[in-house]
């Protein structure tokens, strides 16, 4: 208190000081020659164009340090005029009064050949030298919509929804693809984590986490950013009347068109991961797993599973993306009733989760044949699409190994959409899905 106290009886001082040279000066100083002959009302109006500003209140200045500001931690010793991230009426004064003896030597210097300065240049005079700071405690800006931030913060958080979580679940997916290719050995679930850890141990129910990661890496990166990127495409094109009235069409062109590029990126990784996981003594992982596959099958082999993995994954991805959308656009309309801006971040992930799972169950099922035909034409040399088909059967293809798919990629895309908002909150950006805006409402801003 005493150093404050001491800054506020020095600032005072120096506003005296300015305040008596300006005085000093107007009286001292005769801006009109003693032989010239001037009428009493002109010397009047010729005191008022060059009176000092008037000065403001002390107690306008400076407000008084109460306990309670002291306490705060949102309040500093410097006075809160200095953290004006604008021209306020205040800090205007203060810079008159500053500048009082140069605005009077100014007007002294030549009364009738130079008229007073004009408004915009007094304006702009101030504004030069404005030394006033942004508050440290005003939050800054966050990553502005469809901006290319936006868009790297979409990929980051692709990355890590999708490369993390099907990392995490490694043990149900190396389960799920020797069901698919041997189901006479692996009969269940159960028996299948049996068998795996009675050969294998408890370090085999994660071979083939690396490619993994770093395929599902990509994918996701591609998948999740190229989404915002082409859902704004796609909507830009259609206009606003027409994206409100075909939002769903929207979100299924959006996600088709980056799935189509994100599997392009996931291919070659998934190839050896299903090699790695379904032949025992092939490889350790992607270090030693990838040179082996490239020379047994060719650098084109990485790529023969794409056609079927675009069979799966489109379906999978139109589907998760089109869905989770509707979803949460119903959670926020007909269940929550408060809107969702007024929701917490807490409850918004929630809705983000639980419409993610439930849109993960319809990605299992309308994925899963082409899921059978991926893993047994990566598991079998020069196998082709007729060859599963005719070996696993047509009922196979969409039952074998379901129920433990539905209950991986229902918790799967769950997850994913969880962390994906997850981040985009973290970032400072709202997250995805929500009640879209009324039609009404959408045209009327069109026509504008």
């Amino acid at each position: 208190m005493v150093i404050v106290t001491k800054i506020k009886t020095l600032l005072r001082a120096c506003i005296q000081m300015k305040t008596m040279n300006v005085g000093k000066y107007l009286n001292s100083t005769s801006l009109i020659p003693s032989d010239t002959a001037v009428s009493t009302g002109q010397r009047e109006e010729i005191a008022d164009r060059t009176s000092p500003p008037q000065l403001i209140s002390y107690a306008n200045l400076f407000p008084p340090f109460t306990a309670t500001a002291m306490d705060s931690p949102k309040h500093s010793l410097i006075p809160s005029f200095l953290y004006s991230s604008s021209s306020s009426p205040r800090s205007l004064l203060l810079d008159q009064v500053l500048n009082s003896n140069s605005n009077a030597a100014f007007a002294s210097s030549n009364l009738e050949k130079s008229p007073s300065p004009s408004p915009a240049k007094t304006t702009t005079m101030v504004s030069r030298k404005n030394f006033l700071i942004a508050s440290p405690t005003e939050p800054g800006k966050g990553i502005e919509m469809y901006s290319p931030a936006f868009y790297a913060a979409c990929t980051v958080g692709g990355i890590l929804s999708c490369g993390l979580t099907h990392m995490t679940v490694t043990p149900l997916d190396l389960v799920k693809c020797n069901m698919q290719i041997d189901p006479a050995k692996y009969k269940s679930i159960s028996s299948g984590f049996g068998i795996l850890l009675k050969e294998q141990g408890v370090k085999g129910f994660f071979r083939g986490w690396v490619p993994t990661l770093l395929g599902y890496s990509a994918q996701g990166a591609c998948k999740f950013g190229f989404y915002e990127f082409f859902k704004k495409y796609y909507s830009d094109l259609a206009g606003p009347e027409y994206t409100a009235k075909y939002k769903t069409l929207i979100y299924l062109a959006g996600s088709a068109s980056a799935e189509v590029i994100a599997d392009i990126a996931l291919c070659p990784f998934e190839a050896v991961k299903v090699r790695v996981q379904t032949q025992p003594g092939f490889a350790r992982g992607m270090s030693d797993g990838f040179p082996k596959f490239v020379k047994s099958e060719g650098y084109g082999g990485l790529y023969k599973g794409l056609g079927p993995l675009w069979g799966r994954q489109i379906p999978y991805t139109m589907m998760k993306f089109a869905s989770f959308e509707t979803i949460v656009e119903m959670i926020y309309k007909y269940a929550i009733p408060n809107p969702k801006h007024e929701c917490s971040k807490g409850l918004q992930l929630g809705v983000s989760f639980a419409g993610g799972y439930v849109a993960g169950v319809f990605c299992a099922i309308v994925s899963h044949p082409a899921d059978n035909l991926v893993s047994f034409l990566n598991n079998a040399k020069g196998a082709t699409v007729g060859d599963a088909v005719k070996k696993i059967g047509l009922l196979g293809l969409f039952t074998r190994g379901l129920p433990l798919r539905i209950v991986m990629i229902g918790t799967l895309t769950g997850a994913q959409w969880g962390l994906y908002d997850a981040f985009k909150v973290f970032v400072g950006l709202p997250t995805t899905g929500g009640v879209a805006p009324a039609p009404a409402i959408v045209a009327a801003e069109a026509k504008a």
